[in-house]
């Protein structure tokens, strides 16, 4: 798992590009918010299947694999095991570099459950 830290009032997908940097797999996941053509670009460079679906703003909508997308919701449920943590859900933590340590702390500790 790779995590980016970013401001509060900060989209997610202006890190989406960094995070799928030397990444492998046949199938990206994500939801509207991360429907971006910068963003398929990135991924179908990767040479994997581009699974969001497409943004209302869309004037020509791109179809994608309804059964992959379903899929999706591993990663939802991931997170909202990190909120369990009150620590992770109110971001306790000043500096950045103790919040991102506290971050794969909890993500190995979800992930040897």
């Amino acid at each position: 798992m790779r995590f980016i830290v970013t401001a509060g009032q900060v989209g997610d997908i202006t890190q989406a590009p960094a995070l799928l940097e030397k990444q492998t797999g046949n199938v990206v996941p994500a939801d509207k918010a991360y429907d971006s053509n910068v963003l398929r670009e990135v991924i179908a460079g990767m040479e994997a299947e581009v699974v969001v679906p497409s943004n209302r703003s869309r004037k020509i909508i791109i179809p994608h694999d309804e059964a992959a997308y379903k899929h999706r919701n591993r990663i939802e449920r991931c997170f909202n095991r990190m909120k369990h943590f009150r620590r992770f859900a109110t971001r306790y933590d000043r500096r950045t570099v103790h919040f991102e340590g506290f971050v794969y702390l909890t993500a190995a500790m979800i992930w040897l459950r």
